[in-house]
């Protein structure tokens, strides 16, 4: 036995808990006393930003796509903060960054969603792969017509979205949250391409973006733009 002026050290130390260890070896020294209150001022921030996000106003994102060669067509989502914060602001952040022009319609399936928002550039894809949001609480059912992040887990959003075509409430005990729905334009994204069905290979699509699918899946629809427009009614003149 190791003593010293404070005792038998090397046994306490040996009996410190997991959380205590892993902390050494983050280069942190453990202290049950502030550790709490770092995990409750962690809590409060995301509390503050969830409540901050929630009362942003709805706002609405026109769509322009080519359904296929030659016919273009367009649809509107509204985006409701109220309903998944979190959500709506990425959305929100996707389309000031612009993305999602030329993103195809990668996973269509009838009778069920439509599915897009990997960038056709690798390099844009490569990185908003690691821009990973926290989950929202579900507080919409997943009906037809309302739009809601993929996931690859918990806390796993980035950017991939889809429409649902039909009432999807399963999806709701799953903690796939909408944020918004198409509020015009739905029969334009019924007529998206189904065709491929789920065929691309998404790995490939990340890796490769749309040289992929374009020489694969030539038949994909796809987004020409992705505008934010004005979700205030205008005034009346005087």
């Amino acid at each position: 036995r190791v003593v010293n002026r404070r005792g038998l050290w090397t046994r306490v130390q040996a009996r410190q808990p997991r959380s205590a260890r892993l902390w050494h070896l983050r280069g942190e020294r453990p202290n049950p006393r502030t550790r709490p209150k770092m995990v409750t001022k962690a809590a409060a921030v995301l509390a503050c930003l969830l409540g901050a996000a929630a009362a942003a106003e709805p706002y609405q994102v026109e769509f322009e796509i080519t359904l296929k060669k030659g016919e273009k067509a367009k649809f509107t989502v509204e985006v409701y903060p109220d309903w998944a914060p979190l959500g709506a602001a990425r959305f929100r952040e996707i389309i000031d960054a612009g993305i999602w022009k030329a993103a195809r319609f990668f996973r269509v399936v009838s009778g069920f969603m439509v599915q897009w928002g990997i960038p056709g550039k690798p390099s844009a894809a490569a990185e908003w792969r690691e821009k990973k949001i926290t989950d929202d609480p579900v507080a919409k059912s997943n009906e037809r017509g309302t739009i809601t992040f993929a996931t690859s887990g918990k806390d796993s959003r980035t950017t991939q979205v889809f429409i649902n075509f039909v009432d999807n409430k399963n999806l709701d005990g799953m903690g796939f949250s909408p944020f918004g729905k198409v509020i015009a334009g739905m029969e334009t994204v019924d007529a998206i391409y189904a065709g491929h069905g789920e065929s691309p290979d998404q790995g490939r699509i990340q890796s490769e973006g749309n040289s992929y699918l374009k020489k694969s899946f030539p038949a994909l629809s796809y987004i020409n733009s992705a505008t934010l427009v004005s979700s205030t009614p205008p005034k009346d003149e005087a």
